[in-house]
């Protein structure tokens, strides 16, 4: 077979699995985009550590490593690019706010006009993904013909930010119980801008790998607990209505 399947490229498969997995749920229906988070989160986690993990087999070759870097951007793409545009998408296909707009003034087509803006919107933000990761294997390629080693700064915001940024805004949508589509949208259309700016960004080390883990963990705990609370109400409500 061709490929790699050494250790490796364990986590990077992993991450493309989780994200395809995130994108079905996100798309499956009600209540659906929440659950997605988690495979964002673990798309997040498995990125964190890819990287160091290949840096700790000393006999790669040059086509191991090459081959590495190119699943890590199309991996990525998937899981931080497409996967939050689906969440949004589902997002948007159960929008209370549009729905109440096209109610209000009896117009479906104000409904699905809405609709393709908003999509529009995502699609920007994948392929904002999409330009970001294929600049940085670009420059990253040019820089070890010169400098070697570890970067020190990346330019423009790295994609895998979006495992932390969307469930933050998720969170939101159920602490608040109020449509947060339209904020998920402006958020994505942030980040994008983010992706391709000049901005420089220093690449965390250890402590800021942990800390931005610690984060990623406080907050699936919350989605957990929100999770639970919710499916909790729901069987009492079923009970009731039994009753």
């Amino acid at each position: 077979m061709i490929g790699f399947y050494d250790y490796t490229t364990i986590l990077t498969y992993l991450s493309l699995l989780s994200a395809c997995t995130g994108i079905v749920v996100a798309l499956a229906g009600e209540g659906h985009p929440f659950m997605a988070c988690f495979f964002l989160m673990f798309c997040g986690f498995c990125d964190a550590f890819d990287g160091k993990v290949a840096r700790t087999k000393k006999d790669r070759t040059d086509m191991e490593r090459n081959y590495g870097i190119q699943i890590d951007s199309l991996s990525d793409l998937v899981a931080f690019g497409v996967l939050p545009a689906c969440i949004g998408g589902a997002l948007i296909l159960d929008s209370s706010y549009l729905q109440s707009i096209a109610d209000l003034y009896r117009d479906r087509w104000f409904f699905a006009i809405g609709a393709l803006v908003l999509f529009a919107v995502l699609l920007l933000y994948v392929l904002a993904a999409l330009i970001r990761l294929a600049y940085f294997n670009v420059t990253e390629e040019e820089r070890q013909k010169t400098e070697g080693g570890v970067r020190k700064y990346y330019t423009g915001l790295p994609v895998t930010t979006a495992s932390l940024i969307f469930p933050l805004v998720m969170l939101a949508q159920y602490i608040t119980a109020a449509d947060i589509s339209l904020v998920y949208i402006a958020v994505a259309l942030l980040t994008a801008v983010a992706f391709v700016s000049r901005m420089q960004v220093p690449k965390p080390g250890i402590n800021g790998i942990l800390g931005m883990m610690a984060v990623g963990i406080l907050i699936l705990a919350v989605m957990l607990v929100i999770a639970t609370l919710a499916s909790s109400a729901d069987s009492v409500l079923n009970i009731f209505h039994a009753n």
